[in-house]
């Protein structure tokens, strides 16, 4: 279940919007760990403090998740925060759940704005099963829009609660609000900490357009995600779902297909079998799902790969409309992010299918968005 420790801070590292790295050196044998803590839940931490911490992904090696998590600083418990309105409730019924202001619910100014909205206006909406989607994703829609020279998208992402539960754990959040590529991120389901709180994808899509004013929606899960090597036990099976609510509210859901040229794994060569039961399977409503055309010639026999397996998507055995985006270009707007690129452990140089694919997407929501089917401000 949980594996518990105790320590001393004896460094602080790097900082980012609401979350603080730390090296603390373990009770008992003396061993330095990275860890990781948010000032919002357990107050800020300084050097000589004593920290609980708990340490399971640590112990089992996970990636993403591979800090000691600080729960608490029992010897400094941080003041009450002062009396304000709000009483959602994410993390629900567990020790840390935070008590927050939802932007849909009654105490919120935006209220009477979303009580009974219910028309995204032909908002482009690109479903990623990633989050290292997210800065690529972004990247094309800027790419285009320079490419035209249109003004640069006003980009709202919205994060479900696949992965990370805290925005705070992640450095790519923070990095693209600081470089202003994104106008804010809204936390939905049992994600919390974004600039905006929603209780379901639903009114998290409503918020991004009725409150960020955003012209074009991102959707993904957190960094992290959970996959079991069956068909339907990961995380990643709610793009088909955010597909489904894009469409209901009158949205144009864009399909972002996760790619990849180099995964060990066969399942998730080509297109990932992620991508295909999501959107082939779960997803009821079309989607324009993003083919991408690359111009590498070391590229090739991926693209041809992709092609084939996004057949099984369109017409005439599946739903959705396939559009072909020709990635030229996309390498340097890639290049150019505010954050570095990873997915699963590799970056840009070693896998460039899986941030091109992404990137293309961006690229057809810009051109949905130029074509008008954005909402006009």
């Amino acid at each position: 279940m949980i594996l518990w420790r105790e320590g001393r801070v004896r460094a602080l590292g790097r900082t980012w919007a609401g979350a603080v790295e730390l090296e603390v050196e373990l009770t008992g044998d003396g061993t330095r760990v990275r860890a990781l803590a948010y000032p919002a839940l357990v107050g800020e931490p300084v050097v000589g403090d004593r920290v609980s911490l708990t340490v399971s992904a640590l112990a089992r090696g996970l990636g993403t998740g591979g800090y000691a998590l600080v729960a608490a600083i029992p010897d400094r418990l941080p003041a009450d925060p002062p009396p304000g309105p709000g009483h959602v409730v994410k993390a629900r019924y567990t020790p840390l759940q935070p008590m927050l202001l939802g932007v849909d619910e009654q105490e919120s100014p935006w209220h009477e704005a979303l009580r009974e909205a219910d028309d995204l206006g032909g908002l482009p909406v690109v479903v990623a099963d990633l989050h290292s989607a997210l800065p690529a994703v972004v990247a094309g829609a800027r790419a285009e829009a320079a490419r035209t020279g249109a003004p640069a998208p006003r980009v709202a992402y919205v994060m479900t609660d696949g992965g990370a539960l805290p925005a705070w754990f992640s450095r790519t959040t923070a990095a693209l609000r600081e470089a202003g590529w994104i106008a804010g991120a809204v936390t939905v389901g049992q994600a919390f900490g974004g600039d905006l709180e929603a209780v379901t994808v639903h009114t998290g899509l409503l918020a991004a357009r009725l409150v960020l004013d955003a012209d074009l929606v991102v959707l993904a899960q957190g960094p992290g995600n959970l996959g079991t090597g069956t068909r339907w036990g990961f995380s990643g099976v709610a793009c088909g779902e955010a597909v489904n609510a894009a469409a209901v509210l009158g949205g144009q859901p864009v399909a972002s297909l996760r790619v990849s040229g180099a995964d060990p794994r066969e399942r998730h060569l080509g297109i990932s079998h992620h991508s295909l039961t999501a959107y082939g399977r779960v997803a009821l409503a079309p989607a324009d799902v993003v083919v991408p055309v690359f111009d590498r010639d070391d590229l090739a026999g991926l693209g041809t790969r992709v092609a084939d397996q996004a057949r099984a998507l369109g017409a005439p055995t599946g739903r959705h409309r396939l559009v072909e985006v020709l990635t030229t270009g996309l390498e340097d707007a890639l290049a150019a992010s505010p954050t570095r690129l990873s997915t699963m452990g590799r970056g840009l140089d070693q896998d460039p299918g899986a941030f091109l694919a992404a990137a293309a997407a961006g690229v057809h929501a810009a051109r949905l968005r130029a074509a008008g089917a954005a909402p006009r401000r």
